[in-house]
């Protein structure tokens, strides 16, 4: 607990009425000589910080099911708070960071590319792939968040 306005003031005015020294002053009135010299530059104590302190578990279970993909950095920005915080919040609610389980269901396009292949091979033809897309900028995200012992499902494209 941080000393009161009116001893900081005390201590400065009798520091200068007697003419002693931090250190003197500091032991004369029981404290930290490192206060007294913190005292004569700034009387009052600095602000607090406006950030906020704690995380809401059960916003952050809604966040987590909401977004099982989401990085942390996403989710500190979404709370307004730092990255750590979110990190040590899913650790203490037992969410753990694993790959995510996507069901596709076969679809007729690749059925019919399949058996065009098939077809190609008994014929004796080669089938060279050739990849003119270059590097997609929004690759599927695949890790999530979930809680221990249940599977993620989720994809962010």
């Amino acid at each position: 607990m941080s000393y009161s306005i009116d001893f900081r003031r005390k201590v400065i005015f009798t520091m200068e009425e007697e003419g002693l020294s931090i250190r003197e002053t500091a032991k004369q009135f029981r404290i930290g000589s490192a206060s007294v010299s913190r005292w004569i530059n700034q009387i009052e104590p600095k602000a607090s910080t406006t950030r906020q302190r704690k995380i809401d578990k059960s916003e952050l279970i809604k966040d987590v099911e909401q977004y099982p993909d989401a990085y942390q950095k996403e989710r500190a920005e979404r709370f307004g708070v730092c990255q750590k915080a979110i990190w040590q919040a899913l650790k203490k609610m037992g969410l753990t960071y694993k790959k995510l389980y996507v069901i596709r269901k076969p679809t007729k396009t690749l059925d019919k590319r399949f058996n065009k292949k098939q077809q190609y091979e008994k014929e004796g033809k080669h089938i060279v792939f050739i990849d003119e897309s270059g590097f997609s900028h929004d690759t599927p995200r695949t890790h999530g968040y979930s809680p221990k012992g249940q599977r993620c499902v989720g994809l962010k494209n």
